[in-house]
């Protein structure tokens, strides 16, 4: 049996996939990819049982066949070559010869039957299914995702809820220190449902969408993510998200109105003088018309403190925070000019939130603070 592929194709389609294919398993047949060729159509699955990438390619052949090959080594062959044509003939010996104008190379093959079923959202009843801009995706995951769980104590926390509503489609993580609610009302289903889908899904999502349309597949267990030319397949995580407008305090009278980027320089200045401790503390000294922001290292006698510019309504207050948090979220708020925290104690939940409103989407971070020393 006999195919053949241009290299540059293939190199671009295998470096999509290859994301999926574990670096570590207990399983090495999970280091390989799973070639299936058929009706003159070339697709390969990559997969850690967690998450399954699949994409496919149109081949010149007139045979089919499924054969499991390794991943990496064919990798890193085919993105060593120039654009060329690779013809691959399968040989008796479970043996396929890679041959080209420059060389001929060998490597082993597999059966398919070994290689673990991926699943398929078209056969599940009870599939739902929306569409969406790849790049307005992308944009609003890494808005939100930094704030997901590291902690597998708390499973649910460790991904990023999609939960659809009469409102829109709400995008969740929290760490329990920091929490983003960002929704975007132009996105409904058929259906509202809660669907939490793991970090390592989310990251390599991020990284194979571009500006075409993406269609979203859901069922109870498992969501697929459908590109012109390749496919993401994640099981989702089986645990219940928390309530988290349970933690969104509703009664923070306090308004303080900032620049963003002033603000984030001063806290990128003051992080390093807030590194001798695990909370990393950084304290806000707030007044009507300034914000002062102070941080001291005990362990090597060094401190910092300056002073931004804002707008604030309500009682003088002083109120701690991790800096690195601060720092996360106001990275993530950074096309926004102006934000507002709305405070009420320096020991109460902080929320954030762009001054500059937009009508299809509605954004909201959740800061805790840190207890100050006396």
């Amino acid at each position: 049996m006999e195919f053949k592929v241009n290299s540059k194709e293939l190199e671009k389609l295998l470096s999509k996939i290859i994301p999926a294919v574990p670096t570590r398993t207990p399983m090495p047949i999970l280091e390989n990819f799973l070639f299936d060729v058929k009706d003159g159509q070339l697709t390969i699955y990559a997969t850690d049982l967690e998450i399954s990438l699949i994409a496919s390619l149109n081949i010149v052949t007139d045979e089919n066949v499924k054969m499991v090959v390794p991943a990496r080594l064919l990798y890193d062959f085919i993105r060593s070559l120039k654009d060329t044509t690779i013809h691959f003939l399968l040989m008796p010996n479970k043996k396929i010869n890679l041959v080209t104008d420059a060389g001929k190379y060998t490597i082993s093959y597999l059966e398919a039957d070994e290689y673990p079923v991926i699943p398929t959202l078209s056969d599940d009843k009870e599939i739902n299914e929306v569409s969406i801009n790849g790049i307005e995706l992308r944009t609003t995951i890494e808005r939100v995702s930094f704030a997901m769980s590291k902690e597998e104590m708390r499973p649910a926390m460790m991904g990023t809820l999609f939960e659809f509503t009469d409102e829109g489609l709400r995008f969740v993580t929290t760490d329990g220190h920091r929490l983003v609610n960002l929704l975007k009302r132009n996105i409904k289903s058929l259906t509202n449902n809660q669907y939490v889908v793991p970090e390592r899904a989310v990251s390599v999502l991020t990284k194979i969408l571009d500006e075409k349309d993406v269609k979203i597949y859901m069922t109870k267990t498992y969501m697929s993510f459908k590109l012109n030319d390749i496919e993401l397949i994640t099981r989702l995580i089986a645990q219940k998200y928390p309530d988290y407008s349970s933690v969104i305090p509703l009664e923070n009278e306090f308004l303080m109105k900032v620049k963003t980027k002033e603000l984030h320089d001063s806290i990128k200045r003051m992080m390093l003088f807030s590194t001798s401790s695990n909370t990393r503390r950084v304290k806000f000294s707030i007044e009507k018309t300034s914000l002062e922001i102070s941080a001291e290292d005990l362990d090597i006698g060094a401190s910092g403190e300056e002073k931004v510019a804002c707008e604030y309504t309500g009682e003088k207050l002083e109120i701690g925070f991790n800096s690195a948090f601060v720092n996360d979220v106001l990275n993530h708020l950074l096309s926004e000019e102006e934000i507002t925290f709305k405070l009420h104690s320096a020991t109460k939940a902080v929320v954030i939130e762009p001054v500059q409103k937009k009508e299809s989407q509605e954004m909201i971070m959740l800061l805790m603070p840190v207890r100050l020393n006396s």
